[in-house]
């Protein structure tokens, strides 16, 4: 059952939603792939206006969420660019540093677990295949188009289980 007395959530996705990940997409184009230099060079993300401006205007209604694929061994960086972009504060979900099942697998577990509790009222992401599976669930979901797409990522995101 939902708690009605708490308002609704508002899930963000992070890599291309919040955060450009262009500048590092190089690390994912190399054979081995090179997470660590991946992932080492997130806090130098440039914000996306778009999706900067959706979190602060949906957080006059609702409670921020970021649910992301990066793993758990990025906590430290990721919350430190959150707060240096002056985000709301949110519970931040992330991947085990271990799990490299898809993104649309991992994101959907948890926002079934919240839902149990809370009203969900919008999932923010880039990824396609996320936001097809959020949207068959029943979830809304508004689509980050704002960012240049990565083949190499989303290969990552669904097949690698990486992002």
């Amino acid at each position: 059952m939902t708690d009605s007395s708490r308002p609704p959530l508002a899930v963000f996705d992070l890599d291309n939603t919040l955060a450009d990940t262009a500048h590092r997409q190089r690390f994912l184009e190399r054979r081995p792939r090179d997470w660590d230099a991946f992932f080492a060079a997130a806090p130098q993300d440039p914000p996306l206006p778009e999706g900067i401006a959706l979190v602060r205007e949906s957080s006059d209604e609702c409670e921020i969420v970021y649910l992301t694929g990066r793993p758990e061994r990025c906590r430290r960086d990721t919350l430190d660019w959150l707060a240096a972009q002056g985000l709301p504060d949110g519970r931040v979900y992330m991947r085990r540093n271990s799990d490299r099942r898809p993104a649309r697998r991992t994101k959907l577990e948890i926002l079934r677990r919240l839902a149990t509790t809370r009203e969900i009222r919008v999932l923010v992401d880039d990824d396609e295949l996320v936001c097809e599976d959020a949207e068959r669930a029943g979830f809304t979901v508004v689509r980050a188009g704002w960012a240049a797409r990565s083949a190499e990522l989303r290969i990552a995101q669904e097949r690698e289980g990486r992002t």
